[in-house]
Parts: structure tokens; C-alpha cells; sequence
């Protein structure tokens, strides 16, 4: 299946890095482009791409507000949405999750990043940028030592840790010498045993239960 995306930010450029990533992708297509929340909009209405990529300051509509028309609790229709942006704001990424956003990611988080966010917005998962994550965790979730779930091995132990540090799944692999067809069986095994829904999930586990070093 071809996930089918509409890019939304309002500089050009942007937009045109994000399609040549997303369409060099053999899953992927962009369906459609716009340079205003509310062209995005009355475009993701029509067409009714897989995922919208939408930046947070756009002129006529917000990124925010175009979250929540797209994929809000009042949305009839929901849309996967993913903000994509420059600016990392607490109150931002709250905004954008609360409105039903299944993604926030930094433009510098690079192209390996927004590719695996679209993959994981299909498999109804939430991808955000591990810079935020990890702040995000240190803040709101201070080390309380647990044990919870099953015991994992020291191999996972080791992925726990690495995911909780906000490193990706390429970076994980590349740092312990595995594939990252491993890291993925390492995380869902991770995730079995702990409860956690996803790899957010998983970096709040090891932060919250005192494994991380």
C-alpha cells in the first residue's frame, strides 16, 4: 500500500525537501502541497491523504488549529496528522498532542526521522523528536525505582536505555553493533513485557523505574 501525504508549511522549500525525501520512499507518495493552513485543510478534506505533515505557523490557519479540525475529537472524519516544525515549545508540542496529532518532530531531526514518524503514524503509532522526548521525561517523570513487568535481558536493557536517550532506530543499531531489524524485535519484546503502547512509552519505563544510568 502507498501511504499517500499532503505537506503543509508555508515556505517552499521546505516543502520540496520534504517531497523528495517522502518520494524517494517506495511507500510513499505526496499527493498534494500547501502553503496555508487553510488550503491544507479544504485539500485534506478532498483528497483524504493517509497523513498530513503540517507546520505550526502558517498563515490563515495554524498548524495547531489544523491538527485539531483534521483530527480533533470533534474532527467526523479523523485525519493522521504529524506537526513537523522549527519550534520547540513545551506548550507547542502539548497543544499539537491534545489536539490529536500522532507526531511532533523537529525540522532538524533529519530525514531518517520523518520517514519512520509516517510509518509509524500508519501503524498507529506516536513518533515524537527524541530532543523532546527525553526533556519532556526528565521533567515529568523523576526516577522512582520498580520493577515492572517481566525482567528484561541486559541486550534489551541496553536498547531501553538508548531509545530513552532519544536516539533513533538506525542510531541504536549502529551504537550496539546489531541490525535494526534487531532493534525492532528488541523493542517489541520491550514493550510486551513492560506494557508500554510505543517507544515513547518505552523511554518513559526506563526513566521512571531508575534503569537509566
Amino acid at each position: 500500500m502507498t501511504i499517500r501525504v499532503l505537506i503543509a508549511d508555508d515556505q517552499e522549500g521546505i516543502r520540496d525537501a520534504f517531497r523528495m525525501v517522502l518520494d524517494a520512499q517506495p511507500d510513499m507518495s505526496v499527493v498534494a502541497e500547501a502553503a496555508d493552513g487553510r488550503s491544507a485543510l479544504d485539500q485534506a478534506r478532498h483528497l483524504r491523504p493517509d497523513v498530513v505533515l503540517a507546520d505550526v505557523r502558517m498563515p490563515g490557519m495554524d498548524g495547531i488549529e489544523l491538527t485539531r479540525a483534521l483530527a480533533g475529537p470533534g474532527a467526523a472524519d479523523p485525519v493522521r496528522v504529524i506537526v513537523v516544525t522549527t519550534f520547540d515549545l513545551d506548550e507547542y508540542v502539548y497543544a499539537a498532542l491534545r489536539g490529536g496529532a500522532c507526531g511532533y518532530l523537529l525540522k532538524r531531526s533529519g530525514p531518517a526521522l520523518l520517514v519512520e514518524a509516517v510509518r509509524a503514524a500508519m501503524s498507529g503509532d506516536t513518533l515524537i523528536s527524541p530532543q523532546i522526548t527525553v526533556r519532556l521525561l526528565r521533567r515529568m517523570m523523576p526516577p522512582e525505582p520498580s520493577e515492572d513487568g517481566e525482567a528484561l535481558t541486559e541486550r534489551e536493557l541496553e536498547v531501553a536505555r538508548a531509545v530513552a536517550h532519544g536516539r533513533t532506530n538506525a542510531e541504536v543499531a549502529a551504537e550496539l553493533f546489531i541490525s535494526p531489524g534487531t532493534v525492532k524485535n528488541h523493542l517489541a519484546s520491550i514493550q510486551r513485557k513492560t506494557g508500554a503502547p510505543n517507544r515513547v512509552g518505552v523511554a518513559a519505563w526506563a526513566w521512571s523505574t531508575g534503569r537509566m544510568p
